[in-house]
């Protein structure tokens, strides 16, 4: 794949659209209500971080992919995450409910430590697992508040 990895382009552009149409129809899409900064912090430096690591693979710390047929694999699990993650963004358009907020906040974590193992990035599996941890317990603890 090299240095750019288009595909990591794609879906980072398939994650932030969603988001961004969002942001822009209801201005409190986003506010978060949950205040511990370390945990904040931290999610979004996971969440640069893979949105940089995915597209940017870092030389001698990026191994490739380790099994036949493993673009495949990449390929087709991310679109099937990315095409459940568009649907439930179309499904869930107006509400702000537990499923929504959860499966909006695994599925692009998920997307991230999946790509992160099949390209055996160490960057972006760190990156991943800080974002993880950091969107899903903002996005719980955020929904915890609105209930």
């Amino acid at each position: 794949m090299g240095w750019f990895n288009y595909y990591g382009l794609i879906a980072v552009v398939i994650i932030m659209l969603p988001n961004i149409i969002s942001a822009v129809l209801d201005k409190g899409a986003f506010e978060n209500k949950y205040k511990n900064i370390p945990i904040v912090i931290s999610e979004q430096i996971g969440r640069y971080g893979c949105m940089v690591f995915i597209i940017f693979n870092i030389p001698y710390t990026y191994f490739g992919f380790w099994f036949d047929c493993a673009l495949t694999v990449y390929l087709s699990v991310n679109g099937t995450l990315l095409a459940l993650y568009l649907l439930d963004w179309i499904i869930f358009r107006k509400g702000r409910c537990k499923a929504k907020m959860l499966w909006l906040s695994i599925t692009p974590a998920v997307i991230f430590l999946f790509s992160a193992i099949m390209e055996l990035s160490i960057p972006l599996i760190i990156c991943s697992i800080i974002f993880g941890i950091g969107h899903i317990t903002v996005s719980y603890m955020n929904i915890e508040r609105l209930i």
